[in-house]
């Protein structure tokens, strides 16, 4: 008889065992120690036990289903009003018994009864408050494509496609740095900067960017002034055995309104990934929202592919 109750702190290993057994797809770590989970999920200052949820068949976890909240405006505290489901999963033998609807189920009461208004499946940008430098990549995306059954699912519990992030890459390892002579002139004018964080980095930033490698770069005038774009690094070390390649992550880009159409994007990240290459790394990644056009295009002008879409998936209170 299936059980179900809130974490225990006897967990994380027999969690740790359940996540790598779980045949999850390209977008999933695996490998990873029971410390590094414990680090980037259950160490976090707003974990709360209640809302991690496991089911139990006898001493045997056979499935989980955490849940949390976004990040309020000026990212100094949570939003208790708008919930998100970060991660849920059931062993593959306990799977069509209705465990993982069970789960689900309680993870909404969870985030009903903290005042969560709103409800989303799938952690997103300024929604992930757990399992980043875990699941997505470069940041948890929504729940990826590549793992196909959780589309079937959330859309059979009466969740909706609510927003769409397209992950790009690019093999630092193989493939020549596209060419485009009309860098040279941005090259001339602007030089690549370097700085271990943001100058002023938030509370939500420090809870889960502050716990794994990264570093910033920005692109400064020659002549001084003000940076006109930057891009944090993040080192993807707990993906190696998944994706056999040294893999880096591109998050928060920025290029400042008044100098965008000048290429400066372009060279920022073109200028990155030849650091980086530099420094033995074979994969960058970067995640784009679709209707970025203006970002998708920079992007591939850079060589990098699409080669994944993450979803994220609404409550439709219709159906409660």
């Amino acid at each position: 008889m299936i059980e179900y109750r809130s974490f225990h702190n006897t967990d994380p290993p027999r969690l740790v065992k359940l996540w790598n057994e779980c045949q999850l797809g390209r977008g999933a770590a695996i490998g990873f120690t029971t410390d590094a989970f414990e680090t980037l999920n259950l160490s976090q200052p707003y974990f709360d036990r209640d809302g991690l949820i496991v089911a139990c068949n006898d001493e045997r976890v056979v499935g989980f289903v955490h849940a949390g909240f976004c990040v309020n405006e000026d990212q100094t505290a949570l939003n208790k009003n708008q919930g998100v489901i970060c991660a849920v999963m059931v062993h593959p033998d306990f799977r069509h018994q209705g465990i993982g609807r069970e789960l689900i189920h309680r993870a909404e009461k969870y985030l009903e009864k903290q005042g969560a208004t709103s409800q989303v499946a799938g952690a997103f940008e300024l929604c992930d408050p757990f399992y980043v430098g875990m699941y997505g990549g470069t940041r948890p995306a929504g729940f990826l494509e590549s793992d196909p059954s959780a589309g079937v699912f959330f859309q059979a519990l009466g969740y909706e496609k609510s927003r769409v992030n397209l992950i790009y890459q690019r093999d630092l390892a193989h493939e020549k740095e596209p060419m485009d002579f009309k860098l040279a002139a941005v090259r001339r004018k602007m030089e690549l900067a370097i700085s271990q964080q943001p100058e002023k980095p938030t509370w939500w930033w420090v809870t889960r960017f502050g716990r794994l490698d990264t570093i910033r770069f920005l692109l400064l005038p020659k002549k001084g002034g003000p940076a006109v774009a930057g891009v944090t690094v993040l080192g993807l070390d707990l993906y190696s055995h998944k994706w056999n390649e040294r893999a880096i992550g591109l998050t928060d880009l920025f290029v400042t309104e008044e100098e965008r159409r000048n290429r400066y994007g372009q060279m920022l990240v073109s200028e990155v990934c030849k650091k980086m290459k530099e420094e033995l790394v074979t994969l960058a990644e970067i995640h784009i929202v679709e209707e970025n056009e203006a970002a998708k295009e920079l992007i591939q002008k850079c060589g990098f592919k699409q080669i994944d879409r993450g979803i994220v998936y609404q409550k439709n209170n219709k159906n409660k």
